[in-house]
């Protein structure tokens, strides 16, 4: 009795031909950022690290990849007539750049609560912005109405042949430059970089294994290819990946060639946006320190590789990298904030300075609280902000708080 023959499969949307073809449209005209190794995280990994510098784009995303190689391909009556995209990100100005530079009209709908620095960043590029609605959801479906009233060209953030090429040059630059590479670990918001990453990786001349990665927060891509149902939502320092639902063609390309999934958590990634610019004086914004974040997560299964990394972006609000380096500093133990028992009586303090002077520990801030605490009416509670060397020196400094007589306590992170 014959086989039965195997259902063909539909093919993928994408080929290696279509990031070669996108790589030859937009030569010159985005950066050939540089793919290097990383000694140090090479040594504390115990992997070959290799990073690409995306962040280096003129927008600081690899985004614009994408969006320039679909406005290359549009005849004169859509460029005449413009584009439009629903993004508050990443997106929108590597869109918009590439647009005014090519005298394409581009509108970007953004959700009302959009932060002001984005709306401003958008426009400055060139683009009309529109805010509608309270979420991604509603902006979105603006404007998709925009694009049948007014003749516009939608283009999508990822689920989109032309976007997903042109992500995929990414990959061709890496393997040209470090040709070694023998596994890539990439962010997955909607697929599109990471499906055209492993469109190039799988027809490589030798085997490269494609890893995706997913804030724990925002897995809807490992749910799909693992058969969970993990929720997606919450505020993540990942926001550059922060996606409910992956697109449809993205999610085939995945579900073919990727292989692997896994998801890291916010400590991860706050902990590698600080180890970028510690150790490689570059910063990131949380999207694009999500691979190392799976780099250190997971060493076990990276040990003895050569890991190609992108970092995809650096766009990070200022405040924000500035409370994610505190509390990396606090996690260290280089800063602390200690509480500590008193009696309300002259010198008390004094007493308690004179320790912190002796173990050579820097006092930054104190805080008293007499009222709102359970301890008796004679009693406070003194807070004391702190920097140290480094966890040992907290360490000696709380014992010999102790051994005086003093009840402390460290005010830990979560």
């Amino acid at each position: 009795m014959a086989t039965q023959a195997a259902p063909a499969r539909t093919p993928l949307s994408i080929s290696l031909a279509d990031v070669r073809a996108a790589a030859e449209r937009i030569a010159g005209a985005v950066v050939h950022t540089p793919t290097l190794h990383s000694k140090t995280l090479s040594e504390m990994s115990g992997a070959q690290v290799w990073l690409k510098f995306e962040n280096l784009q003129f927008t600081a995303a690899y985004k614009e990849r994408g969006a320039l190689n679909t406005l290359l391909q549009l005849d004169d009556a859509a460029r005449a007539k413009g584009v439009i995209a629903a993004s508050a990100g990443n997106h929108a100005q590597g869109l918009a750049y590439h647009g005014h530079r090519l005298g394409i009209p581009v509108t970007i709908v953004m959700p009302k609560p959009t932060p002001t620095v984005k709306v401003t960043q958008t426009e400055g590029h060139g683009a009309s912005v529109i805010l509608e609605g309270e979420t991604y959801d509603d902006a979105y479906a603006h404007a998709r109405q925009l694009e049948a009233s007014n003749g516009y060209t939608f283009v999508h953030p990822f689920d989109d042949p032309r976007v997903m090429a042109g992500q995929g040059t990414v990959a061709l630059e890496m393997l040209a430059d470090a040709p070694a590479i023998d596994t890539l670990i990439v962010p997955i918001g909607g697929g599109g970089l990471i499906s055209g990453m492993a469109t190039v990786a799988k027809a490589a001349d030798h085997p490269i294994e494609v890893i995706g990665v997913e804030a724990e927060l925002y897995p809807p891509m490992y749910n799909r290819v693992k058969g969970t149902n993990l929720p997606a939502g919450g505020d993540t320092l990942a926001e550059g990946i922060a996606v409910k639902e992956p697109g449809g063609l993205t999610a085939q390309v995945v579900e073919a060639l990727v292989d692997d999934i896994i998801l890291v958590s916010e400590r991860s990634l706050e902990e590698s946006v600080s180890l970028m610019l510690q150790i490689e004086k570059t910063v990131v914004e949380g999207a694009g320190a999500s691979g190392l974040a799976a780099l250190f997560t997971y060493p076990e299964r990276f040990r003895g590789k050569t890991v190609g990394i992108v970092l995809t972006g650096g766009n990070i609000d200022t405040r924000l990298l500035a409370n994610v380096l505190l509390r990396d500093l606090a996690r260290s133990g280089r800063l602390a904030r200690l509480r500590i028992r008193l009696q309300d009586r002259p010198g008390a303090l004094y007493q308690v300075a004179k320790i912190f002077q002796e173990q050579a520990v820097n006092i930054l801030e104190l805080s008293h609280q007499r009222i709102f605490t359970n301890l008796p009416a004679k009693g406070l509670s003194l807070d004391v902000e702190c920097e140290t060397r480094d966890r040992a020196h907290l360490e000696r400094l709380i014992a010999a708080l102790q051994t005086a007589g003093y009840e402390v306590r460290p005010v830990e992170l979560a």
